[in-house]
Parts: structure tokens; C-alpha cells; sequence
């Protein structure tokens, strides 16, 4: 059985050039029962080896040379294996892409043919097409995978790249057949976007090479810092190709507008080649010691170290992909080139070229044999090798389920490519010992490392300093920065402290001063999202009793039965009111005390509501005149009680200023004393609306404060006097058990006025939030209900009840019967 895996380098070629075997190529190209042939060409243009300058070989082609090795190895470790595809031998073709899309559709175009053909086949059908290739392994570049995996997922071919991490490939609906052993862009911006936020870095500037890659990760961190504090001073791109007209003058602009910001901080997403421009550019141009943010696109490139004097750049800090090793790589790369020195394998190489169809490609490379394995040791611990080689095992383990592979062999069953496909999406597979999964966007995130460029006698050192892993992690003691205090900062503005708002400075939106907000505003300190309402200071809410709270609508109820109470008994003795009860309690002076009691109840309805500077002085006048009236038409009965049982001697003279109608005299004259107390009270020190900043964070508090304690209590302290004379006139009286105790309703309806007034007074003192208005209505209700049902509702339990005890002999008043006795 036969299965062919494609894999594309690009080797530095800047043109379509024709692919070339060479003496090392040979050694890449194992004959087999299954597999016949591997390409592994090179640009000619790029790579003329023979005249370089030793060793100068390019960056570009080692990396495109190790990748391929390690694909070669891959493939050799998986034919030698007895357990993985027992009976299968694996083969490949290697085809170089340049970097350019026309040359990346050559060989894109040469695997879609039909196996032992040169044409595409045109079906409605191509469940049992069989291409060239079953499953396609790169390419590395971002721009080139979009431009193929469309391709490829037409046919349903999986592609597996080993370096592409656009965003935009996470769409499987469009790439259903495209998967990478690497992390997305999305997953590099966010590890940024944590080490900005971790130094306090809100004032930065953000450069990106002009191509699939570097627009990609450059707009998904415009996004993430828009939601995460971080301003951007400065967004630009940078040309790719440095051979236009242009491409200097562009770079040249852009160190002029990153230098106008003052940032201390740019984030670098690019290429190595692009990258390296921007850095020679700001050195010649004098941009000044910066903090420089990037990823392993040009951290780890000898390109962008090459500048000179880079160690002036200042500091440079990225992620790069978190790797393992090879194990047996490098020896398998140092044994293949100790036999391409044998000078009759690269004979057997030319004769193996001479054998291929010189018609589908040319074949011939002068140069290449100029290579050594001294030209590309130094790399093979820079270069990431370990992608590559788990697309390949991705493949290999694909197919071993497909097949139904045993340990003694695998079925003799045809494999098409689109059948991997369920495979790859479901199942883990393990290489080296270490377990792997493409996720729900065909992906695998091994994580990040933090690394530093330290300088260690004029060479540049991978110093880890940090990981990304979902979370963040930095050591900072271990991060050596430029800045004197090592400890740059790149802020356009600070976060703003609670009471204070941002007044917006220059023209950049991110850039502003905080100001204290004025004395009746707020800034509210939940979130650090730059939000336009963040931009000035709003009114606090009002805090107050409102209507429509659960609290206020349960007094209110409460109000309302007490309300009903009253009127219901007042009712009651207006039915009776020359019954001898009645007569007893007061008569007509018990019905307009009962009045007092209603209207007194109803005006708890002024401490609900917003307060206003009108309503706060009537809250506290309402409340002392209504219960006034309540204790005036109290007060005759009281004196009129003590005048017969304590003064008995002096009632005869006295009773009748108590009696009958200079009892409403009575009543009135403590009526207009307490409305002067009234006026006293409004021209000595009124209630006034309060607006409290300060009890409640977020809110003003609405209250009626007391202007003068004085006043306060002269206007209340007059009703405590008639209570408390009422009391002294009652507590002591002692009523014959065959008549009704009429004194005994007043003396605990004035006890229980004062128990109520000494909670009233400590709570309403301290009191500074809604609860003062909640206090003073069930102060007024308490009061109220206290007075009904001590001295009313006894009495409209005999009226209802008990009507044979409303009569004269048992309701007599203590002035009609004293007479009787004076005569015995």
C-alpha cells in the first residue's frame, strides 16, 4: 500500500523557480515498492550558495531545510515503526512555494491530480477520487494557506500546516479540511494583551508587516484592546516587499508618527524580513530606547538580530510557540550529511534525478551541493521543528485508524483522503510520549513562553522569562529593562479614582487628565472600560422612601388600616353618642379626637415621597398639632378624674371649667398654644431638605433634617407636657368594681406614648438614610394605634358586644355621682 504526503518550503525564492534535486535531495528521496520520488527544490535567484559569503547561508533556506529533515525523519521513524502502519510505507513529494501564491498553485495543482496521472478529474462525485496525495503537510505561511485550503477543501485533502495562525483559518466551515499544529493568532493577541495589563502599558503603538498574517493579528488586537483599557497611540503597516519605490519612504513615515506619540511600547507583528526593516529604520533615525513586543515570526530570526546595533534598540520581549524536542533529530541530521559527503551517493543522486519527468518539472540545481552541515548546525535549536513533525504523526495516526491497523500489519483496504478527515476531529494521538488534539477549530494550543533578548557579550540570548497557558505568568525579576528605574511606563493617561472623571486632552480619545467631580456628581469606579459616558461626571441617583418600594407600600397598608380604624369607631360613637359610654369617654370632644387620630394616621403619607424644601417643615407640624388635638380632648376628662378623686373638697368650684361646654374651652386654648408653638417652631428653626453625599457611596440621600434641636423641642416637648399631666391625673385613680374605669384607657394610652418617644427620640438621632423616614411613620402609627387601642377600642368592644354594660348605673361620670355621696 501506498500513501503520499505533500509538504511545501519555502526557501527564500522570490519568483517561481524551477525545483531542483541535489545531492542532498537525493539522500531525501527513499526508492520504495510504494513511493517513488521527492522534490525538494530551491529558488535558484535566492540561493546562489556557490558565491556566498561563508557562512551567510539564508535564514530562509535553513528553515526550509530543517523543516523538510524533519518531515524526511518523521516519515523514516513512522516506516520503521512495527505498531504505527505495519506494511505501509509512507512517501512524499517536497515542492518549494517561494512565498508566492502562483508558485504555491503549482504544486497545489500537482497533488490535486488523479494518482499515476497529470489530470484533475471534473466529477460530481469524488467520494472514491483518488489524488496524488493523500493528505498535504504546510504550507507555513498564513497568505498561502488561504489561498490553498479553499483548494484543498473542495477536495476535502487534509492539510495540516506546521506555521500558518491567521484567525481567519479557524473557520471550518470554509476550511473544513484544514488543520495546524500551532496556536492561533487569537491566542498570541490575548497573551499580549495579559503582559500589557500586567505592566500597566495602556499608551502603545502597534506595527504590522502588509500581509494575511500581520493584518490579522494586528486588527484582533485592536479589537482586544478596545475592551481591555489599552489606547492605541499609533496603528501602521509596513510593506513586505522592500524592493518597491515605496517601501522606504513608508517606514521612514512610520518611525515619524510612532515618534510624535512618545509611546514606550510597540508591539511588532510581522515577518522577519519587514521586522527587521522597522528596527534598522528607528536606529537610523534616532527613535530611542523602546519596549518592542513580539511574537516568534522575528523574535527568533538571526534576520532581525542582524541589524546593526540592535542591542540599542532597547528591550525586546514576545511569545514564542511552547515546543519539545525531536529526540534523535539532530544525530539523524548530522548522519545525513556525513553520507552526502560520499561522493558515490551524490552519483546514485543524479543518476535517481535523471529517471524523473523532465516535462511536469525542471530539475536541475547547479548550487545546492555547496551546503554543509555547518551552515545550518547553529539553527537546528532555534528552528521549531516539533509542528512538523506532529503533522506528519497527525496523518500517520489518521490512517492507522482508518486502515484498522493492528500490531501484525494493516488491512489491504483503499483509504481515501476525506475518510481521515472524522478521525483528525475526534481522536487524541500521542508523539514522543505527549498527547494531542486538534480542537473544535482544528487547532492545537500548546501554550506560550515569555523570552527576553539578552545580550550577553554582543550575542543575543532567548532568555524564558514567562509562560501563557490560559493564565499568565512572568517572572519580572528576571526582565532587565533599558529605562534607568527598570521600570518603563507608557501610559497617556492614569484610572481615575472614585469622585473623579476624565477630561479628554489633545485629540486622541484615550489621552485625558482626572478631575475631581463637582460636590453634587459622582464617578462610579465599576469597570475600566473606556466608555464615552466615562468622559464627565453624572448626578448621582436620588435616594429616598419612594413609593413603589415594598417597605413604603407595607406602611402604606398599614396607614391605611389604621386609617380605617378610626373612622370605623368614630362612626361607631357618633351612633351612640348620647350613650352613657360615650358621655363617659367625652361625647362630641371623643369624636374629634378621634378626628385628630384619623389625620394624624394620614400624615405619615408626607414622609413618603421625594422630600422637597416645602414638605419637610409640615412633616413635623402635621405630626405635633393632629396628636395634640387627640391629647387636648383627653385632657378635660383627665381633669375633671383628678379633680373628683384627689380634690374632692374643691371639685364643687372647679368641675365646671372641665364640664359640659368650658371643657371646649379647655381644648381650644391647648389647640392655639400648640399653633403657636407651631409658628414658633417655623420662625426659630424649620426642618430643611438635606442632600447627604456622604452616608450612601453611589447615591444622594434625600432627608428632612432638623435645623434646631431647640425648636424641635419646643414644639413637641408641649405635648409631652399634656400627656404627661394626663398621666399623673389618671395612673392613681381606683374605680369600684361595678363601674367603668375610664381612667385607666387614658393612663396607658399616655404610658404607651412615651415608651414610643424614647425609641423615637435615640433611633431618629442617629438615623441618617431612608430608614429616618420609615422611623417617624411607625413613631406616628405606633402613637396612634397606641391611643385607639388603649382608650377607643375597649369602649367599642362594649358598644358591639357587650350593650347591656352601656348603661348609667355602669358608665357613670365620677361628677354626677360625688354630689350623691356628700349628701349620705
Amino acid at each position: 500500500m501506498q500513501v503520499v504526503l505533500g509538504l511545501w518550503l519555502c526557501l527564500g525564492s522570490a519568483w517561481a523557480a524551477p525545483l531542483s534535486p541535489w545531492c542532498l535531495s537525493a539522500q531525501l528521496r527513499r526508492p520504495g515498492d510504494f513511493v517513488l520520488g521527492g522534490l525538494f527544490p530551491f529558488g535558484k535567484d535566492t540561493l546562489n550558495l556557490a558565491d556566498r559569503p561563508v557562512p551567510a547561508v539564508p535564514r530562509l533556506f535553513t528553515d526550509g531545510l530543517i523543516w523538510a529533515l524533519a518531515m524526511r525523519f518523521a516519515i523514516e521513524q513512522i516506516n520503521n515503526s512495527s505498531w504505527l502502519l505495519p506494511g505501509v510505507t509512507l512517501g512524499y513529494d517536497m515542492c518549494d512555494t517561494c512565498f508566492e501564491p502562483l508558485v504555491a498553485l503549482q504544486p497545489s495543482l500537482l497533488f490535486l491530480t488523479r494518482n499515476g496521472t497529470r489530470a484533475i478529474g471534473v466529477l460530481c462525485d469524488y467520494s472514491e477520487y483518488q489524488p496524488r496525495v493523500t493528505a498535504v503537510i504546510g504550507p507555513h505561511k498564513s497568505d498561502l494557506c488561504l489561498l490553498t485550503a479553499k483548494l484543498f477543501s473542495s477536495f476535502l485533502i487534509p492539510q495540516v500546516s506546521y506555521g500558518a495562525s491567521s484567525e481567519t483559518l479557524s473557520n471550518t466551515e470554509l476550511y473544513p479540511s484544514f488543520y495546524r499544529t500551532v496556536p492561533s493568532d487569537k491566542n498570541l493577541v490575548e497573551a499580549v494583551v495579559l503582559l500589557l495589563n500586567h505592566f500597566g502599558w495602556n499608551w502603545v503603538a502597534t506595527v504590522a508587516s502588509d500581509d494575511e498574517y500581520g493584518r490579522g493579528a494586528q486588527a484582533l488586537f485592536l479589537s482586544m484592546a478596545g475592551t481591555n483599557s489599552i489606547c492605541i497611540a499609533f496603528e501602521g503597516l509596513i510593506p513586505t516587499e522592500l524592493a518597491e519605490p515605496d517601501a522606504t519612504k513608508q517606514l521612514e513615515n512610520t518611525i515619524k508618527l510612532i515618534n510624535s506619540t512618545k509611546v514606550n511600547v510597540i508591539v511588532l507583528f510581522a515577518h522577519s524580513v519587514p521586522a527587521q526593516a522597522l528596527l534598522q529604520h528607528s536606529l537610523a533615525m534616532g527613535l530611542g530606547k523602546k519596549v518592542w513586543l513580539g511574537s516568534e515570526a522575528w523574535l527568533l530570526s538571526d534576520i532581525a538580530t542582524s541589524v546593526p546595533n540592535i542591542q540599542r534598540v532597547g528591550t525586546v520581549l514576545g511569545f514564542v510557540m511552547r515546543t519539545g524536542t525531536v529526540p534523535g533529530f539532530q544525530e539523524f541530521v548530522a548522519e545525513l550529511f556525513s553520507s552526502v559527503a560520499q561522493e558515490e551517493f551524490c552519483r546514485r543522486s543524479r543518476e535517481l534525478s535523471g529517471l524523473q519527468d523532465a516535462e511536469v518539472l525542471d530539475m536541475h540545481c547547479r548550487q545546492c551541493g555547496n551546503v554543509t552541515l555547518r551552515d545550518i548546525w547553529p539553527m537546528l535549536g532555534v528552528t521549531p521543528v516539533q509542528p512538523v513533525h506532529v503533522a506528519v504523526y497527525s496523518v500517520a495516526h489518521a490512517l492507522h485508524r482508518a486502515l484498522g491497523c493492528t500490531s501484525k500489519g494493516c488491512p489491504k483496504t483503499p483509504v481515501r483522503s476525506w475518510q481521515l478527515l472524522h478521525f483528525m476531529n475526534t481522536l487524541p494521538f500521542e508523539v514522543n510520549g505527549q498527547s494531542f488534539r486538534f480542537d473544535q477549530f482544528h487547532g492545537t494550543n500548546t501554550g506560550y513562553k515569555l523570552i527576553l533578548w539578552a545580550w550577553r557579550d554582543g550575542t543575543v540570548t532567548y532568555l524564558p522569562v514567562g509562560d501563557y497557558d490560559q493564565s499568565l505568568y512572568v517572572r519580572t525579576s528576571q526582565i532587565q529593562f533599558h529605562t534607568p528605574d527598570k521600570k518603563p511606563t507608557s501610559e497617556c493617561f492614569r484610572r481615575c479614582q472614585p469622585g473623579q472623571f476624565r477630561r479628554i486632552k489633545g485629540f486622541n480619545l484615550c489621552c485625558y487628565d482626572c478631575t475631581d467631580c463637582s460636590e453634587n456628581t459622582f464617578w462610579s469606579s465599576t469597570g475600566d472600560g473606556l466608555l464615552p459616558a466615562r468622559t464627565r461626571c453624572h448626578d448621582r441617583a436620588e435616594r429616598f422612601l419612594s413609593w413603589d418600594e415594598p417597605l413604603a407600600m407595607a406602611l402604606l397598608t398599614l396607614v391605611a388600616l389604621t386609617a380605617a380604624l378610626s373612622c370605623g369607631a368614630a362612626l361607631l360613637f357618633l351612633q351612640h353618642l348620647h350613650s352613657p359610654l360615650v358621655q363617659l369617654a367625652g361625647g362630641a370632644r371623643s369624636l374629634l379626637a378621634l378626628l385628630w387620630l384619623l389625620l394624624q394616621s394620614l400624615s405619615c403619607c408626607l414622609h413618603v415621597g421625594r422630600p422637597s424644601a416645602a414638605l419637610c417643615p409640615l412633616q413635623q407640624l402635621c405630626y405635633a398639632l393632629c396628636l395634640n388635638g387627640c391629647l387636648s380632648c383627653l385632657l378635660p376628662k383627665a381633669l375633671e378624674i383628678t379633680l373628683v378623686t384627689e380634690f374632692p373638697r374643691c371639685a364643687p368650684r372647679l368641675l365646671h371649667w372641665v364640664t359640659h361646654g368650658r371643657a371646649w374651652l379647655v381644648v381650644a386654648v391647648s389647640i392655639l398654644t400648640q399653633v403657636l408653638l407651631c409658628w414658633c417652631h417655623l420662625h426659630l428653626g424649620p426642618d430643611y431638605l438635606v442632600a447627604d453625599y456622604e452616608s450612601l457611596p453611589r447615591e444622594v440621600l434625600l432627608v428632612c433634617g432638623t435645623q434646631s434641636w431647640a425648636a424641635f423641642a419646643l414644639l413637641h416637648g408641649y405635648n409631652s407636657c399634656l400627656a404627661f399631666v394626663c398621666f399623673l391625673c389618671t395612673f392613681m385613680v381606683q374605680t369600684p368594681g361595678r363601674r367603668y374605669n375610664v381612667a385607666r384607657g387614658i393612663t396607658f394610652a399616655t404610658f404607651i406614648y412615651f415608651i414610643v418617644w424614647i425609641f423615637f427620640l435615640v433611633i431618629f438621632a442617629t438615623l441618617r438614610t431612608v430608614l429616618r423616614a420609615v422611623t417617624q411613620i411607625c413613631t406616628i402609627l405606633a402613637t396612634t394605634l397606641g391611643i385607639l387601642g388603649s382608650y377607643f377600642v375597649p369602649k367599642c368592644y362594649i358598644l358591639v358586644l357587650r350593650p347591656d354594660l352601656n348603661t348609667r348605673d355602669y358608665c357613670q361620670n365620677l361628677s354626677e355621682e360625688q354630689p350623691e355621696e356628700d349628701r349620705q
